[in-house]
Order: structure tokens, then sequence, then C-alpha cells
């Protein structure tokens, strides 16, 4: 009664001759060959790389013992219409930093470094005053223009990473200082100390009788007297205010900077006694016109107290304002400018220095000549201390950026 119609079934795939496990094996080489279509797709698709890590953004502010002035090659190099009478070199304890944080770099990041540091400036050049730099290789004929004031050639803002700071020996000043220990150590016997004297009572400072290298009397000039001297007490003062106002203009200029302040290298001995008073290498120099004139031990012994002053207040200072000190006088002993040739961190009044810096230099009214093969260093640190310098800013840049 009912008519039926069968539907054919779907053909079976074949089982082999192992039954059930043909079937998984051609389901797992069809999900393989799924699997490795999606990675090939996946490859094809370019992913996004992960961002560069964010530079570090660090200033190098300061005088003459950050700039190099004369150790490695000018920079800008000599000829450059970029050079500012600062004599910045390639030897400063800030190229050597930043060629070892290149090495190594904090947490990955690069580092890009602004130095602007120049010689004779003053603390107040950091951030207030424009200063006229008086490098004297190749200067213009009529001097260096003046440039603006470091923090804003450096253009510190709230970018900025680290800012180094080497300054307060020509707010002393000490360059004048040590010209006037110098002639006024000419001929006094070691117990004399005029320039200390001078320097505690506001008196001006009675120059002894220069000699000639041979010892007898010079013929030319007479002697000298400089004008009162601020008493180093006051001058410590003065620093102060002027320091801690520099570091706050800083902050306000970087207010996310690690700020860290850099002393300055142990300079004269605390014993003077092996101190060669006839030797320009260390503190003697032939002086025009007054001949070869010398620094008494007494005033060595001062100079190591008011190296050491200026150190202490502006560690003071900076540890008040919450910012790092580095003490590079630390370990200085018997490093500094009366010390044997191989030893010295800081040249003496004559010394080695870089062939395009001068063995003549105007000292205001004098001339400094030094021996054939040295040069006018003004004891400035030479590339062992810029080399040791360097090592305990680099520590300290790491470690503010921990």
């Amino acid at each position: 009664m009912f008519h039926t119609t069968t539907t054919p079934s779907a053909p079976r795939e074949q089982e082999g001759p192992v039954g059930g496990r043909g079937r998984v094996l051609v389901r797992s080489r069809r999900a393989a060959l799924g699997a490795l279509a999606a990675l090939t797709l996946a490859a094809a698709v370019p992913v996004p790389a992960s961002p560069a890590p964010e530079p570090v953004r660090w200033a190098a502010l300061g005088d003459s013992t950050t700039a190099g002035l004369i150790v490695g090659e000018p920079t800008p190099a000599l000829g450059s219409p970029d050079r500012d009478g600062c004599d910045r070199t390639t030897g400063a304890y800030p190229a050597l930093v930043r060629a070892g944080l290149t090495t190594r770099p904090p947490h990955g990041r690069p580092v890009e470094l602004t130095d602007v540091s120049c010689g004779g400036a003053t603390v107040q050049d950091i951030t207030t005053t424009r200063q006229i730099p008086t490098g004297p290789v190749r200067a213009p004929a009529g001097g260096w223009p003046s440039v603006a004031a470091q923090t804003v050639r450096a253009g510190l803002d709230a970018d900025t990473d680290v800012v180094t700071i080497g300054v307060g020996g020509n707010s002393v000043p000490f360059s004048p200082m040590l010209v006037t220990c110098l002639v006024g150590g000419a001929g006094l016997p070691d117990v004399a100390a005029p320039c200390r004297d001078a320097h505690r009572h506001r008196a001006p400072v009675p120059a002894g009788e220069p000699t000639e290298p041979s010892g007898g009397p010079v013929t030319t000039g007479g002697p000298v007297t400089t004008g009162g001297q601020e008493p180093i007490a006051d001058t410590y003062e003065r620093i102060a205010q002027e320091y801690a106002a520099m570091l706050a203009d800083v902050h306000r200029q970087a207010p996310g900077a690690e700020v860290i302040t850099v002393g300055y290298p142990l300079i004269f001995p605390a014993d003077p006694g092996p101190c060669d008073r006839r030797d320009p290498s260390e503190l003697a120099a032939r002086i025009d016109p007054l001949g070869t004139v010398s620094v008494t031990h007494e005033d060595i012994a001062w100079l190591h107290e008011v190296n050491v002053g200026l150190n202490a207040v502006i560690r003071t200072v900076t540890e008040l304002s919450g910012d790092t000190f580095v003490d590079s006088a630390a370990g200085g002993e018997g490093h500094d400018a009366c010390s044997p040739r191989a030893e010295k961190w800081v040249e003496g009044i004559c010394g080695e220095a870089a062939p395009y810096w001068p063995r003549r230099l105007a000292l205001g009214t004098y001339t400094l000549t030094c021996p054939v093969g040295a040069r006018a260093t003004l004891v400035h640190p030479n590339a062992a201390g810029h080399a040791r310098t360097a090592r305990l800013v680099e520590a300290a840049i790491r470690a503010a950026l921990d």
C-alpha cells in the first residue's frame, strides 16, 4: 500500500589495515596542516616593534675642571665656527662618562649629553649671568663674545633627567688668589704666609723680592702689593648663598632631574714639605716682569685648607638641597700638584698638556712663561685626574637612575 524510497548513504572513508586508527591519523594530518597555515598567515602579519627606550638626557655644567682645557682634543674642533672660547675637550670627564654609559647603557637607555661647561665660569654663570669666555687658544682679535647662562644653553626643562655641576672655584676667585700667593711669596721664607694673613684680615698682600732661577735678585720690576682681600670666612658664606640659589634655579628649570654636584680634586698637599719652590711643574713660576716666584710652604698649607673648605661648602649646600655630592678629592692624597710626575692627578703651574695649549699666558698685568716642553697648566686636572673623576661621576649617575 505504501511506496518506500531508500536514500543512498554517503561513501565511507576507507579504513586502513588498523581500522579506526587510520581515521585518527587523517584527522591529525588535517589539523596539522590547518595549524601550519595559521602560523604561516600569522608570520605574514607584521608584529609591532617594541618602542625604543627613552634616552637619558644629561646636561653637564661647570667651569674649567669640567670643561677639560688641557686634556684631549678641543670640542668643537680648532677651526670650527662653533668654537666659543670655553675650552671643552674630548678628554674631560663628561666625555669619558658618556663613553662609559654608551658602552653599558643604564637600564638599556641611550645617553644624550649636552656639555656647556666653560672655563672661567662662576656659580652665577650657571643660571643667571652671561659669561665672557677667556679661552687663550686662537681667540678672535676682539675676544670671545659673551655666552648665555649655562642652564639656558643646555636647554634644561621638564624632560632633563640628570644635571651635573662642577663650579665654585672661580667664585672664590681661585686663580687670582693663586697668582697673589705666587707673587706674595717671592723671596720670602717658608714660614711666611702673606696670602693666608691677607685673606684673614682683609689686608693687602706685600710681595717679597722676586728672584732669578740662579737665586739672585731680579733686576726688573720691584715689590708688588695686591689690593685688600676678602676674608676667607666671608668668601665661604657668600659662595654658600650663591650655590644654594643656583641649585634652586636648576631645580626650577629641570624639576624632574637628578642633580649631582662635583667637588674639586685635591690640588695642594696637606703637608707642603716635599714641594720644591724652584720647580715650575709644582708651585713655582717664571712671571714677567718679576722673575721666578713661588708659593711659600705655609701658604701652600693654607691653600690646602681653602681647597678642603670650598669642597665642604659645596657638599653641605648640596646635601641640604637633597642632591648628590661627588667627592673628587677623596683618595687624592699623594696625587696633588707637588706629587711626582707619574702620580699627579693635578698639574702644577706648568706641566703636561695638549700641544695646542700655550706655554705663555697672560695673568692680568703679568705674563707666565713655562719652560720649553711644558704648558701653562695652572693646577688643572690632567688625564689621570679626569679619568678618576669620570669613574666617580659615572657611578653617581648610575645610582641616581636606579
